[in-house]
């Protein structure tokens, strides 16, 4: 058996590299998490290298403090059972609200974790970044499956044929 499987036409798509991010995220600091973050990395290196891809990189490739972690692990679960999570987060400015999200996927941007979802009280789509979320829970009500590409920033839209 071959120790090293590559295909020069893999390629990975933001949703599943958001995902393979995730699940490392709470890993911890184990050799099977040092092991796969390594894997991440070299899957990333063939990137254009700017200063966003260099801290994003970093991002995702670090282990998430005990407390981020667990919160993370709630949300994981949250998007593969596609329920509700109810959030305590404090925004930007320090006001704290109760919110009701549906998870969608998450992402890394910068130096920060965030979690995309539909937020019901604003009713609309939302990022909340993992630092400001105070507590979360699972609500057990099942969320509506939504495609987590048309919920990640920066995608590309195709426009119908003339």
């Amino acid at each position: 058996m071959a120790n090293v499987a590559t295909h020069p036409d893999t390629a990975l798509t933001t949703a599943e590299i958001a995902a393979l991010a995730l699940s490392l995220a709470h890993l911890g600091a184990g050799p099977q998490a040092t092991t796969a973050r390594r894997a991440l990395r070299t899957l990333l290196d063939d990137a254009a290298q700017d200063d966003v891809v260099t801290a994003t990189l970093a991002t995702l490739t670090e282990p998430l403090d005990a407390s981020t972690s667990d919160r993370a692990r709630v949300i994981a679960a949250a998007i593969t059972e596609h329920r509700v999570v109810r959030l305590c987060y404090g925004d930007a400015g320090a006001n704290v609200t109760i919110r009701e999200v549906e998870p969608v996927t998450c992402l890394v941007h910068r130096d920060h974790w965030y979690l995309v979802g539909w937020c019901r009280m604003r009713r609309g789509v939302r990022a909340f970044r993992f630092d400001r979320v105070l507590a979360v829970e699972s609500t057990g009500l099942l969320a509506r499956p939504r495609r987590a590409d048309r919920y990640l920033p920066f995608q590309r839209r195709t426009r119908p044929a003339a």
